[in-house]
């Protein structure tokens, strides 16, 4: 595919994502991901911020219409309008949430993603600068905001498993970063039972190349820990004594925290004291460095809760804190020194966004879902930290690098390692979406 100008460019992104949308929802793409998922919402909203902002509350509607009673937010909201659970699984019939007293009823899965929305809220309302628009703006906040609270309470309170004050997650799909090799370690106290395979059906694989995707080995895996939390009820309490996978996110947490910001900043507007939400992301902030730092690598990782060892993969969620406006100073140093290390390869002449996965580990695979690859909705996230961490000059060299990835390739869900050509599905939601933001190029740097 030919480069293409930011004209072209934005019309490419403006057309993908109308073409995603469903009735009341956008989905990440129209073959592999055809429901509504959760933190692909809260990054749709932040392109659809800048070209219809009503789809994109209406979009975090729908989401938000689906939380459970205990304020979780699913990771995946099904189909009100039609039944394509032939062409999905996991699937409604499969997570059974409508079974569960306090779930909602709407079909959902079960579990939950990164907590993004809270700031995709924040650029929607920040965008809207003329009357009629602040005005439908401050409503939407009005009803998001509780509902936002909520979820960072159960994530909080219900999901620290740990006792540490981080949320922990009881499946990678929850991290987002589904088959990073940052869970590797965990992983392996999870049984494979392949039998899982015929009796469920990967249905993946009918639209996407196998080496893209997860082998079938952690793919029993990820059955097993989805039907072992459903046949728990969803239940969080007590789940050290009977869940085999139990561990901690720095990316995950890093965006909780982040959210607790956003949702100062919302708090304000609305007449809310934000004294609560600042002090709770500084404690997060406390506890990701205390718990999840390693001044010995110079970044973040992820920790085993079963066996309270840190995950030794140098993986991208572990440079996502420097999102965070109150790390120590010493903290920020060394994770940019490890973003600039051969490993990501952060410079102010690179040509590729930074890896999913240390680009130097001998299991790096350019193709295989984040195993390696590239990932434009965490590069976002990184290029937004820069300039928090006053990096003007880096964050701008990251932000061409994922445009020229974008514009040589298209909006892919992911792109390889190398050569940045288009892997997994293409017309992809987020990819689009953040491109949109990207072109705009006017992140918001906090006072």
């Amino acid at each position: 595919m030919e480069p293409i100008s930011d004209k072209q460019l934005r019309r490419l992104a403006i057309t993908t994502l109308a073409d995603n949308w469903w009735h009341d929802h956008t989905v990440p793409s129209r073959t592999l991901y055809p429901y509504q998922w959760s933190w692909d919402a809260g990054f749709i909203a932040v392109g659809l911020a800048h070209v219809d902002p009503a789809r994109g509350w209406r979009d975090l509607r729908t989401l938000f219409e689906a939380q459970w009673g205990d304020g979780r937010v699913p990771h995946i909201v099904f189909d009100a309008h039609s039944d394509r659970s032939e062409t999905y699984f996991p699937g409604p019939q499969f997570w059974r949430s409508t079974e569960t007293p306090f779930a909602p009823a709407r079909p959902t899965s079960g579990i939950v993603q990164p907590p993004v929305h809270a700031v995709g809220v924040w650029e929607l309302y920040r965008r809207a600068t003329d009357p009629a628009a602040r005005q439908q703006a401050l409503a939407e906040l009005h009803w998001l905001y509780p509902r936002l609270v909520a979820q960072q309470r159960y994530l909080t309170t219900h999901r620290d498993l740990g006792g540490g004050g981080l949320a922990c997650i009881v499946h990678p799909w929850e991290s987002g970063q589904d088959n990073s090799p940052a869970w590797d370690v965990p992983m392996q106290a999870v049984p494979a039972d392949l039998e899982l395979l015929r009796q469920y059906r990967r249905l993946d694989l009918d639209v996407s190349e196998r080496s893209h995707r997860p082998t079938d080995i952690d793919y029993a895996r990820y059955i097993l820990l989805a039907a072992s939390y459903r046949d728990h009820q969803y239940r969080d309490q007590g789940a050290a004594e009977w869940h085999p996978f139990l561990a901690e996110c720095s990316a995950f947490n890093a965006i909780l925290a982040a959210a607790e910001y956003a949702l100062a900043d919302i708090a304000r507007v609305l007449g809310h004291d934000p004294k609560p939400h600042l002090e709770r992301a500084r404690a997060i902030t406390e506890a990701l460095v205390d718990r999840l730092y390693n001044p010995a690598t110079g970044m973040f990782h992820a920790l085993d809760l079963r066996t309270g060892q840190l995950c030794p993969q140098r993986y991208l969620g572990g440079l996502i804190p420097l999102i965070l406006p109150e790390l120590p100073d010493d903290v920020v140093k060394s994770v940019i020194a490890e973003a600039a290390s051969p490993r990501f390869g952060l410079s102010e002449q690179m040509r590729l966004p930074l890896p999913s996965y240390d680009r130097t580990a001998a299991d790096l695979d350019p193709v295989r879902y984040w195993r390696g690859p590239l990932w434009v909705n965490m590069n976002w996230l990184l290029w937004r930290a820069l300039h928090l961490q006053e990096q003007p000059v880096l964050a701008d060299a990251l932000r061409r690098a994922m445009l020229d990835l974008v514009r040589s390739s298209g909006c892919y869900e992911y792109f390889h390692t190398e050569t940045g050509a288009g892997v997994g599905t293409a017309a992809f939601s987020w990819t689009a979406a953040l491109t949109l933001d990207l072109l705009a190029n006017d992140p918001p740097v906090r006072g």
